[in-house]
């Protein structure tokens, strides 16, 4: 193999970690570890010729395609198989949204642990997923919901007490549908955000207008102000952070400004006489 082939270096050290056992393939007396080449192409619809010059270096550059079909014959990860297209295309695949599932123990203990720091988990779709005591407490008890309404957009533009909460509602909502509009593209989520907006541009003329403007924004970090109905005005310095291994979560944290801020957080957090 010729220096300087990162890629057919990685398919190569991809292929022999393989078990021939796993995939119904006779193991008997090989002699190399993992997968023959011919294996590898095969699993993935390609002529083992041409896999072969690719581990040599000797095809010249594969198509996205080829790329995705021997993604999936060495059974890569998805940090694995965004490897694979970085080094033999020069970008990442093209994004593939899924529905997130349930997040995990750790996360939701790391939540926890934030106990005056109202934090939560959406997917790209903007679906409030997990959150702690203080977001139930300040932000919303998404408990209370559907799941269906956990989406932080229906919240925005359909309920009067989170409109109420908000400082300036037509900046604030410009800035998330401006954020939820890049997030979604993102993620490849355009199929799946579709229905959504149908139902808030048919049920709220200001989100129809607020979508139709195509501005876009990214989330970041910043303040917020609410006008928290039960302790007054609330300061909150928030922080977006995406969920390793995660690409379809990214979690939302939000720190009390000042000392007075933690103290009204944790006056919404006491149990309600």
């Amino acid at each position: 193999m010729p220096p300087g082939n990162p890629l057919g270096t990685y398919l190569k050290n991809r292929r022999t970690k393989l078990d021939p056992a796993s995939f119904g393939l006779a193991g008997g007396r090989r002699r190399t570890p993992g997968l023959r080449r011919e294996e590898v192409a095969q699993r993935a619809n390609i002529s083992a010729t041409w896999y072969t010059w690719l581990e040599q270096g000797r095809g010249g550059q594969p198509s996205a395609e080829v790329l995705d079909r021997i993604a999936g014959a060495l059974t890569l990860t998805e940090v694995e198989r965004e490897h694979l297209f970085l080094i033999g295309l020069g970008r990442p695949p093209q994004v593939q949204y899924r529905v997130a599932d349930a997040i995990t123990p750790r996360l939701q203990r790391l939540l926890d642990i934030l106990t005056h720091s109202p934090a939560v988990v959406r997917t790209a779709t903007w679906d409030v997923v997990a959150w702690n005591r203080a977001a139930a407490a300040v932000l919303t008890d998404y408990s209370l919901l559907a799941p269906k309404q956990r989406n932080i957009l229906r919240l925005m533009f359909s309920q009067a007490r989170i409109r109420a909460m908000q400082t300036d509602w037509q900046a604030v909502a410009r800035f998330v549908v401006a954020s939820f509009r890049i997030d979604a593209a993102r993620a490849g989520a355009d199929a799946e955000i579709e229905q959504l907006v149908a139902e808030l541009s048919e049920t709220s003329p200001e989100f129809a207008a607020m979508w139709n403007d195509n501005n876009v924004q990214t989330h970041g970090d910043g303040l917020k102000q609410l006008h928290h109905p039960k302790v007054g005005c609330i300061t909150l310095e928030y922080s977006s952070f995406a969920v390793d291994g995660r690409p379809d979560l990214s979690l939302l944290v939000y720190n009390p400004a000042s000392e007075a801020d933690r103290l009204l957080v944790e006056t919404l957090m006491q149990p309600q006489g």
